[in-house]
């Protein structure tokens, strides 16, 4: 699968902008694990940790399902690799494979287009448990991007320790 990374536009009004920065850091993540093998991808970068770039899909896939469809859009649905509500358990990929971990992260980021889509505005709020507090669809685009972007972070590091590469 060729990853398509479009540079965010220069002008452009808030809610696009914001989608379209988002959707870049979204492709930035694909672009570090673009052309490895599951044993790649599942390569933890040092002890005692367990991150792997497998790891950071998993997690990217709850991340976007935890904020856009469980509050967001209000849906009553599990974690992806939780029953028990355990977000820890996402980074543990030795069970897992690409095509796995990547079709679910990319189902999630599909819902996530629907629902910001759909969304009337970015003042839209909703009720966020762990926080105890409103949000709005404004701030949990912002948060999406850091989230991506502290962990496109690691993925530099991961992708380099795999085979060398930097940059993207």
């Amino acid at each position: 699968m060729a990853v398509e990374r479009i540079g965010p536009p220069s002008v452009a009004g808030e809610r696009e902008m914001l989608r379209a920065f988002l959707d870049y850091h979204r492709a930035t993540l694909a672009l570090k694990c673009e052309g490895l093998s599951d044993e790649e991808l599942r390569r933890r970068s040092m002890p005692p940790s367990t991150l792997s770039l497998l790891g950071l899909v998993r997690h990217m896939a709850e991340v976007e399902r935890t904020w856009f469809r469980r509050v967001i859009g209000g849906e009553d649905v599990p974690l992806v690799w939780s029953e028990e509500g355990d977000y820890q358990a996402a980074y543990d990929a030795s069970g897992s494979t690409g095509a796995e971990a990547f079709a679910a992260w990319q189902a999630e980021v599909e819902h996530s287009r629907r629902i910001e889509r759909a969304a009337e505005s970015l003042d839209v709020t909703a009720y966020q448990p762990r926080w105890d507090e409103e949000v709005s669809l404004r701030l949990v685009m912002l948060h999406m991007m850091h989230e991506y972007a502290r962990h496109n972070g690691h993925a530099d590091f991961l992708r380099e320790g795999v085979d060398g590469t930097v940059g993207v």
